[in-house]
């Protein structure tokens, strides 16, 4: 899946789409990556000649990823007019931090499925070594609710 099927299979747009690629996915699974861009507005101020990702953008990327398997037939989409919500974040660990120009990859696993929502459990590596683990929830939302 490249950036033009991934612009159409969830709503969030540049300068805050993140899933440069999706390489793998499953009714319940999917695995992407982010090309982190050297120039990425974040590193102006974070911090200043020693550019750290923040690690809400490195979270951020993994809901976007999980956003995507919403976007799916037969998904828990409330309707055509729904977007993906996150609505819980627990146990994030960051491991590692992030430089300019490193290429993430997010593993998104569903561990259940209630209604509209999906909790599911993340692990974000970078060259190998893993960045963050997490687990959250995203729901599909019916826009204006």
């Amino acid at each position: 899946m490249d950036r033009a099927a991934i612009m159409q299979a969830i709503p969030h747009r540049d300068p805050f789409l993140y899933v440069t690629r999706v390489l793998a996915r499953t009714d319940d699974a999917i695995t992407s990556e982010w090309d982190v861009p050297v120039d990425l507005y974040a590193f102006q101020g974070h911090y200043p000649g020693h550019p750290v990702l923040p690690g809400v953008l490195v979270c951020e990327f993994s809901f976007q990823s999980a956003a995507i398997l919403f976007s799916e037939p037969g998904s828990a989409k409330v309707s055509n007019d729904a977007v993906p919500v996150l609505t819980k974040i627990e146990d994030a660990r960051f491991k590692s931090i992030v430089k300019p120009g490193e290429t993430l990859r997010a593993e998104v696993v569903v561990e259940e499925r209630l209604a509209n929502a999906r909790y599911c459990k993340a692990i974000i590596t970078s060259a190998g070594r893993t960045v963050c683990r997490l687990r959250f929830v995203v729901a599909s939302v019916a826009e204006g609710v």
